[in-house]
């Protein structure tokens, strides 16, 4: 009998931000595969890390490239297909030999996670369930203390890997906003808020809720940023009584706040 699939969200980073059912899952799995660069290190495991068992198998799944530059984008995706194949039958052998796997995943395995290609790839041979995750937006939200949106405001989650125009554009036409994947695209991102006009209160998060979580104002950022990062624009409309985003004279209390305050 075949064992069973499970993607599993393990949230942005804090291990308490895991969810019971994927808490209770991690435990009681057979084998634990998880993604990682070629350094060893695992975001997604380290969140993991309090509910591992020691006998249980682990199957650190290695990116052939993350932000290394490769010849071409037709060759970074050839790379990327290739790796998630060999993946997905690294996993599909444990599953046919009777074993339940869980494959982590940082966030949520469906918003911009890892898992969905391995899903696409096994989940019509075996068994499977999808394990939501709290996503690295909402815990930068959290962290930063400013509401995202409220009632009919418009939110757009963009990938900042959208030419600098497209993202100016998004960006402009919502209330509220979330740019992902910023890393080497920081530069194009912050021009982009700037042309848009959002960039006053705009909201830089890296690693929200890990112990090396950092906030500031977008023209503090300067110099490389980690693809781990992201750009909040909450609503311009917060409701009253909370902080809001920075504007002018309250722009300075705010941050001097958020600067003072414990990370994680």
């Amino acid at each position: 009998m075949n064992g069973r699939l499970f993607g599993v969200g393990v949230g942005p980073g804090d291990p308490e931000l895991v969810t019971v059912k994927a808490q209770r899952l991690i435990e009681a799995a057979d084998v634990i595969g998880y993604p990682c660069a070629r350094h060893g290190r695992s975001m997604a495991r380290r969140a993991a890390a309090p509910y591992l068992r020691a006998d249980q198998i682990e199957e650190a799944l290695t990116y052939p490239v993350t932000t290394e530059a490769t010849d071409s984008q037709e060759a970074y995706e050839e790379l990327l297909r290739g790796f998630y194949d060999q993946s997905a039958e690294v996993l599909a052998e444990h599953l046919v030999a009777g074993r339940d796997v869980v494959v982590l995943c940082e966030g949520d395995p469906f918003f911009y996670g890892s898992y969905m290609y391995l899903h696409e790839r096994l989940a019509h041979r075996f068994a499977t369930e999808v394990v939501p995750g709290v996503t690295a937006f909402s815990a930068a939200a959290a962290a930063a203390g400013t509401p995202l949106a409220k009632r009919d405001d418009l939110f757009t989650v963009v990938p900042g890997t959208l030419p600098r125009e497209s993202l100016a554009a998004e960006l402009r036409g919502a209330d509220a906003a979330v740019v992902m994947k910023l890393g080497r695209t920081f530069p194009a991102v912050a021009d982009a808020a700037r042309d848009a006009g959002v960039a006053q209160r705009a909201v830089y998060v890296e690693r929200a809720s890990a112990p090396e979580q950092r906030l500031a104002a977008l023209d503090e950022v300067d110099g490389d940023v980690p693809y781990m990062s992201l750009l909040l624009v909450p609503t311009a409309n917060a409701p009253r009584g909370s902080p809001g985003p920075p504007t002018s004279e309250a722009a300075s209390r705010w941050w001097g706040s958020v600067r003072q305050a414990p990370a994680g």
